[in-house]
């Protein structure tokens, strides 16, 4: 078991009442030592929580008890969502973006969860390779859905030798079981050329609407490859291959809504961005609920600029929550802060996929007049061309190329806590910056707000 400490009280909460503080170590709940964060929030979920703590500096244990109604928020917010150990993944996938991460980034940035209950809370995917009958029981006792799946292909020895796990042959047992218990599973598919594409992918497709009709959504992703890959038989899609897999989500779009009723698989965005047409428009998805996931990204992203909307008003439960759970992974704290505006140009700087789609999103709305910059990916390299993997190198070199005088805004999605992924952070850059919300919305709130002040200087 990890140190499980308090990250924050709410002042008017019933904990803000009683002698507890920020740093205190969490043993025990009502007498039980909780595994993680939805064990931790059923057991204050009643009346009246009693926590044994110990605090830095002393030497004993102590009781707190904490006077609450049923149901009550507590108020305090753990610094840790799982609280014994992340169950790490011990698969060797082939495709894995980890293994192509380059020496000397943030340590934490190169573990690999394969943990149902951080499918549950933040939507990771898992293999279910890792995957027990004691789980499966929890999962059903404690009604942890939706959960999120990646299958990559439904032929059982082609699936160990992507995984590099012999239980990869067999793990997909588990996912039959959830969906016959009543477990809302989203499935993922990647796709990696001349591996499960083509023959093997439609297998796929027609295994998962015969053997798992049930499954609440199927996306298909494309693999990354940058060039710190060491697979030769990893490589991204051309253009042609890109087109076959949209053309093949339309053929089975239309077999699924004619015996489910229902749309069930979705390429993402970034297969129509490799393939050189625009993804489809918000009538297109029966749901946005996996925007974040790159199926309907676009689309979300235009309806909240259009509409003025948050992006968690479109109905997106890709992260799921659980009341106190901390900030985790790309779930955590985007960090920010006001920029420089003297007055000059308005810059949005984003990744070299959202850049021609945000141009047209803003001349659709009559914001002609700001400039959108693609940051080219040369860290990563290969076909790595998504905002949220830009980093401070790349990011510091455009800047250097852009008027000493414009106002830049910046994505929040490419930083964590303050840092980007080659462990760099804001004050790093050459000069000033505005982080905004990946949101078309607060994108949208964000021009309008400095767009006035820089007309006025000019």
């Amino acid at each position: 078991m990890s140190k499980v400490r308090i990250a924050s009280i709410a002042p008017s909460s019933p904990a803000g009442g009683v002698d507890l503080a920020v740093g205190d170590e969490l043993l025990a709940v009502n007498g039980r030592a909780p595994t993680d964060i939805i064990e931790y929030q059923q057991l204050i979920d009643g009346a009246d929580v009693t926590l044994l703590i110990k605090r830095e500096g002393d030497l004993l244990e102590r009781k707190v008890t904490i006077a609450k109604e049923p149901g009550q928020p507590l108020g305090l917010a753990i610094d840790s969502a799982v609280f014994d150990r992340i169950r790490t993944c011990d698969n060797h996938c082939s495709f894995c973006f980890i293994y192509q991460l380059p020496k000397g980034m943030r340590r934490s940035l190169y573990v690999k969860d394969d943990d149902f209950r951080l499918s549950f809370l933040y939507g990771n995917y898992t293999t279910l390779t890792r995957f027990t009958e004691f789980d499966l029981e929890r999962v059903i006792e404690e009604g942890l859905t939706p959960l999120y799946v990646s299958v990559h292909t439904t032929d059982p020895d082609l699936r160990a030798s992507m995984l590099r796990n012999p239980r990869g042959a067999t793990s997909l047992r588990w996912l039959r079981e959830l969906l016959r218990a009543g477990i809302d599973v989203h499935v993922q598919v990647v796709v990696c050329p001349e591996v499960n594409d083509g023959d093997h992918l439609e297998r796929t497709m027609q295994d998962i609407l015969s053997q798992y009709p049930s499954v609440a959504s199927v996306a298909l992703v494309p693999v990354g490859v940058s060039d710190f890959s060491a697979e030769a038989t990893m490589r991204p899609h051309r253009a042609e291959e890109a087109r076959h897999v949209i053309e093949l989500v339309a053929k089975y779009r239309e077999l699924a809504r004619e015996l489910l009723g229902r749309a069930l698989f979705y390429a993402s965005d970034e297969f129509y961005l490799i393939a050189g047409t625009m993804p489809p428009g918000e009538d297109f998805y029966d749901s946005l609920d996996e925007a974040e996931n790159g199926i309907g990204m676009v689309a979300a992203f235009a309806k909240s600029f259009a509409q003025r909307l948050p992006m968690a008003a479109l109905g997106s439960g890709f992260f799921q929550s659980v009341d106190g759970a901390p900030a985790w992974g790309y779930r955590a704290q985007r960090g920010g802060g006001e920029g420089a505006d003297p007055g000059g140009r308005v810059i949005v700087l984003t990744g070299e996929y959202a850049a021609p789609l945000l141009r047209e999103l803003l001349d659709e709305h009559d914001f002609s007049d700001i400039d959108v910059v693609a940051v080219a990916n040369r860290y990563f390299g290969g076909n790595i061309k998504v905002a949220g993997l830009l980093t401070g190198f790349d990011i510091a070199r455009t800047m250097e190329t852009l008027p000493i005088d414009a106002t830049l805004l910046l994505p929040d999605v490419c930083l964590s806590e303050d840092r980007f992924l080659d462990g760099l952070g804001l004050a790093d850059l050459p000069r000033p910056v505005t982080t905004v919300t990946t949101s078309g919305n607060d994108l949208r709130e964000t021009l309008e707000r400095v767009r006035p002040r820089r007309l006025v200087n000019s």
